[in-house]
């Protein structure tokens, strides 16, 4: 008698909250709805998202995948008349993307089943894989690989000489529906900031450049001695008279690279149109940090940004050695549209 028995399907959920107003509270008070449900709940505040793990949960409450997440939806918008748009599938990724394509107010679900999964991935872009970036994706198109299906049906040798064999591995995995990375409950994603208060109320734009541009080789240097990458910028602005101004703008893709960060940055800067304004303090947070390897860096014929990224090891090393004042300003390194 074979007591072989298949594994339990698995059944992730990434789901994000709409409300009209975000406060910390807030948050707080639908991540424990959540948690009424599954208790393997990981948020992710930044983008007011989390990922569930329903697996268990779903023998708990004896329903399928779409009744629970129904269910969940219900009570989101019953006790805090919060919207919410899900995405449920076998996978992490498969959760993300089936989320990303769903608008508020409605769920899509991806079963563990192989027809369905590859279904639902090989029509999509290539840039809606995670870990797939802009410019990976337009690299990738070079090749006549433009879609997730065509990611999969890539050898993976060729892939390797693309994107390298981390990235290459990655890509075709998830690509093929194979994402075997946990929920990690109450794993809030960190952030991290650097902030610079002026001795006087600052008009000067130079000075407001200046300071921007130091507070972002700071945290470029940090990201890359913790190996993290952000995924997002916030430049909060405090003027004069206490009031603060905040901005965020997502990277193009994940990076700790001192000149993409100060490219974002800059861009910050300027949106808020400060040449008249006084301002006391400038504030940088890197938001939605992840682990370096999680990043997909594309090489290009063109080695300029492949000597940055030299220079920017050897000034970290000097920074060690030395002291962070060595390396000089991030206004050093050459400016990246």
């Amino acid at each position: 008698m074979n007591t072989t028995s298949r594994p339990r399907p698995r059944a992730i959920l990434r789901i994000h909250f709409h409300p009209t107003e975000r406060t910390e509270e807030l948050y707080g008070q639908l991540l424990t709805v959540v948690d009424g449900i599954s208790s393997r709940v990981e948020p992710l505040p930044s983008d007011w998202s989390a990922y569930v793990d329903l697996t268990g949960a779903l023998t708990y409450w004896g329903r399928d995948t779409e009744g629970l997440v129904a269910v969940l939806r219900l009570r989101l918008l019953a006790l805090h008349g919060v919207q919410c748009s899900a995405g449920a599938g076998p996978t992490r990724s498969i959760a993300a993307m089936a989320a990303d394509a769903t608008p508020p107010g409605a769920a899509t679900v991806v079963r563990d089943d192989p027809y369905e999964v590859a279904a639902f991935l090989r029509t999509k872009p290539a840039s809606a894989l995670p870990g797939i970036g802009p410019k990976t994706a337009k690299t990738l198109a070079r090749y006549g690989i433009t879609s997730v299906g065509d990611i999969a049906d890539t050898p993976l040798p060729t892939l390797q000489r693309i994107l390298g064999t981390t990235a290459a591995r990655m890509a075709h995995d998830r690509a093929l529906g194979i994402d075997e990375r946990p929920v990690v409950p109450g794993a809030a994603p960190k952030t991290m900031s650097a902030s610079r208060r002026f001795d006087r109320d600052e008009l000067d734009p130079d000075q407001h450049h200046r300071a921007v541009l130091g507070l972002v080789q700071d945290l470029g240097g940090r990201l890359r001695t913790s190996r993290e990458i952000a995924q997002a910028l916030t430049l909060t602005v405090t003027y004069a008279d206490g009031t603060q101004t905040t901005r965020t703008r997502i990277l193009a893709e994940p990076t700790a690279h001192t000149p993409a960060l100060a490219a974002a940055a800059r861009a910050l800067l300027t949106g808020f149109g400060l040449q008249r304004a006084r301002v006391r303090a400038l504030a940088i947070r890197a938001e939605r940090l992840r682990p370096a390897e999680d990043t997909v860096h594309q090489l290009t014929i063109d080695d300029r940004d492949d000597k940055l990224r030299r220079l920017e090891t050897a000034l970290d090393k000097a920074a060690t050695r030395y002291g962070p004042g060595v390396a000089g300003a991030a206004s050093t390194f050459p400016r990246v549209g």
